[in-house]
């Protein structure tokens, strides 16, 4: 079977991720949060390293309960710093706490983080190939920072639409290559 051309064959986790969970679509604040929040640790380094941690993020952040990460001080990011299983980058865990708060902001604005991204895709999935950034990325992007969010650069926003549904860019010789203009 052949996939896309990024995965590694040799990781079992980056298999059954590319399989069963990037380009397909979910709209579940949690999920969206989480994938956001790992997304901007990616910032610099590759997929498949924030994906080798992901279970050591689940647990250094509680599962990603937003609003216990939202009131995170101090203490903790001290100890997240110490955490030799994560990504122990001071600018990062500071941006993950300021950047929850935010998503939060926004989840009560428009009722789900996903709605607040509809206002960007008019509930479309783009099915595109071979680009890093877009347009859509570039207003997202620019949207967030305006709100105060940190390392989410067009294409960290790129690849985070891409991960959740939103940008379908599986490669054509890949097997769950698609090209269709359907609602989502």
């Amino acid at each position: 079977m052949k996939r896309c051309k990024w995965c590694n064959l040799n990781n079992p986790k980056y298999i059954e991720y590319h399989d069963k969970e990037w380009g397909k679509a979910n709209h579940n604040d949690k999920y969206l949060y989480e994938m956001l929040i790992l997304e901007c640790f990616q910032a610099g380094l590759s997929w498949e390293c924030i994906l080798n941690k992901r279970d050591n993020f689940r647990n250094a952040y509680d599962n990603f309960d937003i609003n216990k990460v939202s009131l995170y001080d101090e203490n903790k990011i001290n100890e997240l710093l110490n955490n030799k299983d994560i990504i122990r980058n001071k600018l990062k865990i500071k941006a993950s706490i300021n950047n929850t708060i935010i998503f939060k902001t926004i989840v009560n604005q428009y009722g789900s983080f996903y709605n607040y991204l509809k206002m960007f895709t008019n509930n479309r999935i783009i099915y595109e190939l071979d680009k890093t950034t877009n347009e859509l990325s570039d207003d997202i992007s620019k949207d967030l920072k305006k709100r105060g969010m940190k390392f989410v650069g067009s294409t960290t926003i790129y690849s985070y639409l891409q991960a959740i549904g939103v940008i379908y860019s599986h490669d054509r010789e890949c097997f769950l290559y698609k090209n269709n203009n359907l609602n989502i």
